[in-house]
């Protein structure tokens, strides 16, 4: 039986990633592999040129609302929704090790992980400045190669923390403790 290639909008360890091996594991899906796309738009791209069988990407999140890179990517493509499902989004805050609280000068992360944590954020990083970056996933992994300044901070999953070498400063940091979001499998 043919691998089935599932392309997802996150690099290793987002929630797109997360969402994909769910996803597998409800379907009884064992012979597939996982691409790591970062865009929603880029999904659509392989699954247009049929380089993917199927493209896992969010929705709309129980706080941060509608993905709006989602909308704009769905509005450009024809593809067959075959399944609509949700997972528990819980963000960390993670800094590399030996950073303190009072180091910390940026928070970055993808634009819906800063709108899940805003009210956590203003109220405990007021100072800080916000970067949006184009993966939660990616975020962390570039912490960890110093493609963000040492005294970042990313918003990401736990996950994240043991595959890029990352301390957890903080956990369960988004502003709904049952934070869901819904996520699209698709194909041509």
């Amino acid at each position: 039986m043919k691998k089935i290639i599932i392309g997802v909008s996150g690099d290793i360890g987002s929630f797109s990633e997360q969402a994909a091996n769910e996803y597998a594991t409800k379907n009884n899906l064992k012979n597939y592999r996982i691409e790591h796309i970062i865009s929603v738009e880029k999904v659509f791209a392989k699954l247009d040129k049929k380089e993917i069988d199927l493209g896992i990407f969010p929705i709309e999140n129980s706080n941060g609302g509608i993905v709006i890179e989602s909308v704009k990517a769905i509005s450009k493509h024809i593809f067959k929704i075959k399944s609509i499902f949700e997972i528990p989004v819980i963000h960390c805050l993670l800094t590399k090790s030996g950073i303190d609280k009072e180091d910390v000068k940026n928070i970055a992360s993808h634009d819906q992980a800063l709108k899940q944590c805003k009210d956590y954020l203003k109220k405990n990083w007021n100072g800080a400045d916000l970067q949006e970056t184009e993966d939660t996933g990616k975020s962390a992994k570039d912490l960890s190669e110093g493609k963000l300044s040492k005294y970042t901070a990313v918003l990401a999953p736990e996950s994240c923390a043991t595959l890029y070498g990352l301390i957890v400063m903080e956990k369960g940091i988004q502003d709904l403790k049952f934070n869901f979001t819904n996520f699209l499998a698709v194909e041509r």
